[in-house]
Parts: structure tokens; C-alpha cells; sequence
């Protein structure tokens, strides 16, 4: 698999994402433990050396299965986490976004990983508007000074920012820099190509979330799309590869990070490295915009 630098870190362009380990509502343990630890070690047989993850997966409970399956890890592998969130003993999501937070989220990620750097941690932004807690309105440039201590102290490699507009990604270009983006963007939605052209400016990864869409309403489905499942049929390939094939071709920087609870399901998105698109399919993918 071709790879791109995170930082000063090569990666694989084609990651796993673990947020779908845990179980429902990425709430509590998994359906069957085992299944999600071969997930990863044949994730890692593969070639995949980029896991993105968080400690509010589960809570605990995805950190904890990457430890148990790959620990002491490989070399080469990339661990990558989020803060800026948390959950409630309910499996709600709230924010947790004060500078003490995003410090105790990283080092309870370096605790359950058992690790003593993180190859870079995402900063997941949450609009102000979302915030009813006034403690929890705090300016992204307070944020940013947080995270970058945490990476003069070496506890973390590189700073990326999540959930970000195209202004809040200069600022932390400009303020702290840092080494990816993940946003949402797929074939159907490119409400965010702007960012995406600024980290391909700039040489910064750009992982984005919702590559194929998503189950919640208004989000359109890459995968029941009649032009994609055309090209899908030509290329005796599913829906989602073509979805995921298109983003690995639309621009070099994209890094994908798709997740699963299944083998079989892994071992099908990571031979998305085998299905080439050509100009006539990616000009009628590109039109679908």
C-alpha cells in the first residue's frame, strides 16, 4: 500500500478506524471479543500500520482491545486518538474540552494503550453553539497552547484537529501547526473540499470521517448510489470500495481510516487497494458532486 507522511511519521494510506469495535452506540464491550482482536491482528498482518481510536470509544473499551491484541506493539504502527470528548455512564456523548481535559484524555489514552507517545492526537472541535456548560467554551487558541505543550513534553508526536472549519484549521496551522485534519468528506458530501485543498497545499494528511456517508438521516449513502454501483459491477467490486477507491484517487493526502467488527469486512476494505479507477469512472464519480 502506497504511503503518505503524518507528520515525520509514514503511514499507509489505508488505515483502521476502531470505533466500531466496542459495542452499540460504541458503548460498552463488544459483541464477541475475539472476533475484534483478529480484526486487528489481521488489520496489522495486512499491512495496516495507522490505528486511529479514542479513550471515549466504550469508554476504555477499544484502547483496551488494541493493547490486548497488539501489544508490544510493531515498530512501524502509528497510534492515533482523539480528545475533546467524553461519554456519560448512559452512553451519551458529552464535550470535554477544557485544556485539563484534553491533558487527562491524553494521558489516560497513553495509560490504557501502555504506550509512552502517541503518533499524533486529534483535538475534536465542538461548535460553541453545542455547548449549554459555559466552562466549556473555551477559546481554540487555549486549546491549541495545551496541546502543544503536550508535545514539548513528548507525549504526543504531532497535533491534528477534528470537526474543524476552514478557519479553525488555519489558526492551528499558523498557531501551533500540526499534521492532519480529520473532517467529513466523501463522494456525496464535499462541503469540505476547501480543507481538503488547503492540507494538499500545505502536505498535511487529511482523514476523513463519514467516507462512505452515514446511517443518520439527511446523509446521502455512497453505497446506493446507481453511478457507483455501475462502476462497482465493471469492476466486480462492492458499492464501498468503489467509495473508498475514489477518495484514495480524488487527492494524494486522503488517509482512510475505515472501521469494522468483522474480518471478512476488513479484508474487503483493504483490497480496496487492488480496484484501479479509470478517467471514464472517475469522471462520472467526480459529476455525482
Amino acid at each position: 500500500m502506497v504511503s503518505f507522511l503524518l507528520g515525520t511519521l509514514s503511514v499507509r494510506r489505508l488505515g483502521f478506524g476502531a470505533m466500531q469495535l466496542p459495542g452499540p452506540g460504541v458503548f460498552g464491550p463488544p459483541r464477541d471479543r475475539d472476533e475484534a482482536i483478529a480484526v486487528l491482528r489481521r488489520a496489522v498482518e495486512l499491512g495496516v500500520n495507522h490505528v486511529d481510536t479514542a479513550q471515549y470509544y466504550g469508554p476504555d473499551v477499544s484502547n483496551e482491545l488494541i493493547h490486548d491484541a497488539l501489544h508490544p506493539y510493531p515498530d512501524d504502527l502509528v497510534l492515533v486518538s482523539k480528545v475533546g470528548g467524553a461519554r456519560d455512564d448512559k452512553g451519551g456523548w458529552t464535550p470535554a474540552q477544557t485544556p485539563a481535559q484534553l491533558r487527562s484524555g491524553v494521558e489516560d489514552n497513553l495509560r490504557t494503550l501502555e504506550v509512552e507517545q502517541l503518533g499524533a492526537v486529534n483535538l475534536r472541535l465542538m461548535p460553541q453553539e453545542h455547548l449549554s456548560d459555559p466552562a466549556q467554551r473555551v477559546p481554540l487558541e487555549d486549546q491549541l497552547a495545551e496541546m502543544a505543550a503536550l508535545r514539548e513534553e513528548g507525549k504526543i508526536a504531532g497535533i491534528g484537529i477534528s470537526t474543524a472549519t476552514l478557519e479553525e484549521v488555519r489558526t492551528a496551522i499558523d498557531t501551533v501547526g500540526i499534521v492532519c485534519v480529520q473532517n467529513g468528506f466523501s463522494l456525496l458530501d464535499r462541503k469540505d473540499a476547501d480543507v481538503l485543498e488547503l492540507c494538499r497545499q500545505q502536505g498535511l494528511a487529511y482523514v476523513p470521517y463519514f467516507p462512505l456517508g452515514s446511517a443518520f438521516p439527511g446523509m446521502p449513502k455512497v453505497t446506493d448510489d446507481e453511478t457507483v454501483k455501475q462502476v462497482a459491477t465493471k469492476h466486480d467490486a462492492t458499492p464501498a470500495q468503489i467509495g473508498l477507491a475514489w477518495l484514495l484517487a480524488h487527492s494524494p493526502n486522503i488517509l482512510l481510516i475505515p472501521g469494522t467488527s468483522k474480518v471478512a469486512h476488513l479484508e474487503q476494505n483493504l483490497a480496496v487497494a487492488d480496484v484501479t479507477l479509470d478517467d471514464e469512472d472517475l469522471s462520472a464519480l467526480d459529476a455525482l458532486s
